[in-house]
């Protein structure tokens, strides 16, 4: 068993390991089809008319990715297909057309969504936005966000199969951690290519940081796949899951968490409620949080109820105080002078960060904060509630998001 296979056993078992920062290379899971191990995976198919990837890596790791398929298969890359647009799935073409430019090969074919491009051009427009917010969710302040992009040759809509060297592939939208994925099925080999419609942890359907998702439509997704009796599952990130019970086990758990968080919420908005009802009535069973798959390790359930209102609520919570509100700096020198002073306000979000309440205290510390801001005992408090909170938390959104406020 290589260390590939060994690694999904452990996680299946619940080892205490992180699914994404692991690259153990390529493993060939049966002949002609590899899998590469990587931020962003990439699936490998080696056909008589030529190499087919799915997915091509990030663009830290495509010279990593293309020496492992190089090590593999000297086959020239035939198509690529993104499952999505993100930049750790769509940036590692080039490596292969590069080589094969000299010898006067074609060009490969890249196919994806219709909306691939218009992300591209999204990234294009906002990448500065983007490096900001990456580099604050991955702890990677400076890097910069790429904007040369390989767009997609070929284009669907709904539903497309393409044949290469005896290969057959099914690809299919839906709309879930974005509006442009493709999920594909490998009926030869009763393999599924998930993209991140699956990635070993609670959905990433709730990032505070990023542009709208689709609970809904992703739950149906995986239920049409459960459908299919898949022997193996090759995910967007973390190792792949083999056997059709388990294959089913872990797609039907993760529609389920999905279709508890999106139709709770929808019930009580049609009910008249608030988003702050909402988010302290929906919760994620237990049961399924426990998963090693489903663990809230990358996004969690209380983004998605988050998401889920913004989706068919809009950006207003609600509150009316909020709809039009006074600046957060305002806000905070009234507090602190009710209080008695910043200092009062800092000293008391100290005592309820001690005793675990690490909500209510980031409030008191980010109004101190905002009503003090050079005060070097203030500052001190401030980030030490905020180290706190980020030492409580499961998911790495809120871990990164609080350690950044912490230092800033």
């Amino acid at each position: 068993m290589g260390a590939i296979r060994q690694f999904s056993e452990r996680l299946w078992a619940g080892a205490d390991e992180q699914p994404f920062l692991q690259f153990y290379g390529l493993e060939e899971y049966a002949p002609g089809l590899a899998f590469v191990s990587s931020f962003g995976n990439v699936i490998a198919l080696d056909t008589a008319e030529g190499l087919v990837l799915v997915d091509t890596s990030s663009f830290l790791t495509a010279p990593v990715v293309h020496a492992a398929v190089r090590g593999w298969s000297q086959r020239p890359l035939h198509t690529a297909i993104y499952t999505h647009g993100h930049v750790d799935h769509v940036m590692g073409v080039r490596a292969f057309e590069d080589e094969a430019r000299p010898a006067g090969a074609a060009p490969a074919r890249v196919i994806a969504h219709e909306a691939v491009a218009a992300r591209f051009d999204r990234y294009r427009l906002t990448a500065g936005y983007n490096g900001i917010i990456n580099g604050r969710q991955f702890g990677a302040a400076g890097i910069a966000w790429p904007t040369d992009y390989r767009y997609p040759d070929q284009v669907y809509r709904r539903d497309l199969t393409v044949r290469v060297g005896g290969e057959t592939l099914e690809l299919h939208h839906a709309r879930g951690e974005t509006d442009d994925h493709t999920w594909l099925w490998l009926p030869e080999r009763r393999a599924l290519c998930t993209g991140d419609l699956f990635i070993w942890a609670s959905p990433n359907c709730g990032n505070p940081q990023k542009v709208q998702r689709y609970p809904r439509e992703w739950a149906a997704a995986l239920r049409s796949m459960e459908t299919l009796g898949a022997e193996l599952l090759l995910p967007g990130h973390g190792p792949p899951i083999e056997g059709e019970a388990r294959v089913r086990e872990a797609l039907s758990s993760a529609a389920e968490l999905l279709e508890i968080l999106h139709d709770g919420t929808v019930a009580r908005m049609n009910q008249g409620a608030p988003l702050d009802t909402i988010l302290a009535e929906v919760r994620a069973p237990a049961r399924l949080l426990e998963r090693p798959w489903l663990r809230p390790t990358y996004d969690e359930p209380e983004f998605i109820v988050r998401n889920t209102w913004r989706l068919y609520g809009g950006w207003w919570d609600g509150d009316p105080a909020r709809l039009k509100p006074a600046r957060d700096a305002q806000i905070a020198a009234e507090v602190a002078a009710l209080a008695g002073g910043a200092a009062r306000l800092a000293a008391r979000a100290t005592e309820l960060s001690l005793a675990g309440d690490h909500a209510l205290a980031c409030h008191l510390a980010e109004w101190a904060g905002r009503a003090a801001p050079d005060d070097p005992s203030i500052r001190a408090a401030r980030a030490a509630v905020y180290q706190r909170r980020a030492g409580a938390e499961t998911s790495l959104m809120a871990r990164s998001i609080y350690r950044s406020a912490a230092e800033g």
